[in-house]
């Protein structure tokens, strides 16, 4: 397994959710990844990160498309788990691609997930969180980096652009939004699988990942680790403890 995936940031601009939709458009269309990144060059020089319409430079918005190439990644453990995430497109309505969109962005960018996960945990204890205390939480992972700050911007403006975060009325604070509630288990299974593809040694507790506030926009349904297996060939079911079950990804 790679390890570029854990080390990047990548998040330098804010991804608004209509550009990963048009990605998911255009490859259930069946058009190649040369076409499509041909059609995004030229529709992303027109749309601004705040969403509205207007001219751009190539060297602003061409950093978009490497998040929406998640769709379509390199990486070899991913393609099968983009494919999956597909095929579940193909089924639903594009209002209702959200937590695909969320899935795999996570496994292809972890900083996505790991950002999400200090706001989460933040959440969990008070209804509002400032971006100063994203900050410091991530400063203790990555290191005190410009970077780090800048990026971890991109990402929480994506959130509120997604409409999972919600501006205050204070600047650089966010409230929480309604729950997305998660009733088909093939998805809540793909965004479980997700939270595996963060971690470096794709292994994880079910309570732990079903359960994580990296995905604070969601209510997941439980699941048993062995239905989790039986449904999904990429996941095992490695342990059984008293507690819960250990799950890591097949290749």
């Amino acid at each position: 397994m790679t390890n570029k995936r854990y080390e990047k940031l990548g998040v330098k601009q804010t991804i608004q959710i209509d550009w990963m939709d048009r990605v998911v458009q255009m490859l259930l269309a069946g058009m190649s990844e040369p076409e499509i990144r041909e059609d995004l060059n030229e529709f992303l020089s027109t749309q601004k990160q705040s969403g509205g319409i207007g001219e751009r430079g190539k060297k602003t918005y061409s950093m978009a498309i490497s998040i929406l190439s998640s769709w379509f990644p390199k990486d070899e453990e991913l393609k099968a788990f983009c494919a999956n995430a597909l095929d579940l497109a193909k089924s639903l309505q594009p209002s209702e691609w959200l937590p695909l969109h969320w899935a795999v962005v996570s496994a292809s960018y972890p900083f996505w997930f790991n950002v999400a996960k200090q706001v989460g945990r933040i959440l969990n204890l008070q209804d509002k969180i400032t971006q100063r205390q994203i900050f410091d939480r991530l400063i203790e992972q990555y290191g005190d980096r410009e970077t780090v700050a800048r990026n971890a911007r991109y990402t929480v403006r994506s959130f509120v652009a997604w409409n999972i975060l919600k501006d205050s009325n204070s600047r650089g604070c966010y409230e929480k939004t309604d729950l997305y509630i998660i009733n088909n288990p093939d998805i809540a299974i793909l965004l479980i699988e997700s939270a595996l593809h963060v971690t470096p040694d794709g292994k994880g507790a079910l309570g732990l990942l079903t359960n994580s506030p990296g995905f604070f926009p969601f209510q997941v349904p439980l699941l048993t680790g062995d239905f989790i297996a039986q449904n999904c060939e990429r996941i095992d079911v490695v342990h059984h403890s008293f507690d819960d079950e250990l799950l890591k990804l097949v290749y």
